[in-house]
């Protein structure tokens, strides 16, 4: 039991970038909001599927690691893809993580409508790789989720709303469904299924190139969920808060740099005696570039804290078509 909850301890995730604009930052804010095109804007083109003619470049963020518009690590309030009133925008992702021990291997595809409401399914793929084997588990034993999201605008613009100080404000959910019947369920008797909840806010200052996101989520995840749910035997079902929050500087309209924190509840540390189990807080910095409208690639380090009883370090990297 000791040395699985050691390989499990084992869960990592890195980041995904942001860039934003597809023209260079105005002189001013109130200028700024003057020659940014209104949901309401007469004469715009409403095809239903968004050509991206509505929204700035990256507006909705990139895809993090669960599925959700935003950063890799942490979802922002702007709504994933291009879509605008009136029109679906779609993308898809897919993101490796690479650390010493480990790799992660995350797919999936988002929908927006009418830059309201975003749904999104992501499939993460969690690899022990020579640690499975040496505990029994066969050769790159492997813990699988899926996540099926949705997230909910409910105030502000963060590209229109450049006179305010107001933040564009959304809700969301993320519901997890860990496959892993042998450990997960098996010998460490956690459970499986269970739902993140999250209020995000995100402000864009164009102006200065920078944005700003600060996300408070409710969960019960141990290691984002794929050390399932809660305390031993269904114990400790209470629901943390945990904060997380994204930064990212514009140097030119296609290139951005920046990072990311998150911190998460540590429920199973000491579960199996020592530490084990222990979980940190990760952060990442990153380089993103959007090769045109519909593309972007991420690359990141990330300092994940201990896992498996010594620190991980991941290098990462994301692609990202968007439409």
């Amino acid at each position: 039991m000791r040395r699985v909850g050691t390989a499990l301890a084992a869960l990592g995730l890195a980041w995904t970038a942001p860039a934003w604009a597809d023209a260079p930052a105005p002189a001013d804010q109130a200028g700024a909001a003057a020659t940014m095109p209104a949901d309401s804007a007469p004469g715009r083109d409403t095809n239903l599927i968004a050509d991206g003619g509505a929204r700035l470049l990256l507006t909705g963020g990139v895809s993090t690691i669960e599925g959700a518009g935003g950063g890799g690590l942490v979802p922002w309030a702007l709504i994933g893809g291009y879509g605008a009133q009136h029109e679906v925008g779609l993308q898809a992702f897919g993101t490796g993580v690479s650390t010493q021990d480990f790799r992660l291997y995350a797919y999936g595809a988002s929908a927006n409508f009418g830059d309201r409401i975003e749904v999104s399914l992501a499939r993460q793929n969690f690899h022990l790789r020579a640690l499975a084997g040496a505990l029994g588990l066969g050769n790159d034993y492997t813990i699988s989720q899926t996540i099926i999201g949705a997230k909910l605008r409910l105030i502000g613009n963060a590209v229109l709303d450049q006179n305010t100080l107001l933040p564009q404000i959304s809700v969301g959910a993320e519901h997890k469904i860990n496959d892993d019947t042998t450990v997960v369920g098996g010998a460490l008797g956690l459970k499986r299924a269970d739902t993140d909840f999250y209020l995000a806010a995100t402000k864009l200052f164009l102006g200065q190139s920078l944005l700003v996101n600060g996300t408070v989520r409710l969960t019960r995840a141990n290691q984002y969920g794929i050390l399932g749910f809660g305390g031993l035997g269904h114990t400790d079902m209470a629901y943390k808060a945990e904060f997380e929050g994204s930064a990212a500087y514009l140097i030119t309209r296609k290139l951005a740099v920046g990072g990311e924190v998150r911190t998460k509840p540590n429920q199973l540390e000491g579960a199996l005696g020592g530490t084990t189990f222990k979980e940190q807080a990760a952060w990442d910095g990153f380089v993103a570039y959007a090769v045109d409208r519909h593309l972007s690639v991420t690359a990141a380090y990330a300092d994940l804290g201990q896992i498996a009883l010594r620190g991980q370090h991941a290098a990462y990297l994301s692609l990202q078509a968007g439409f």
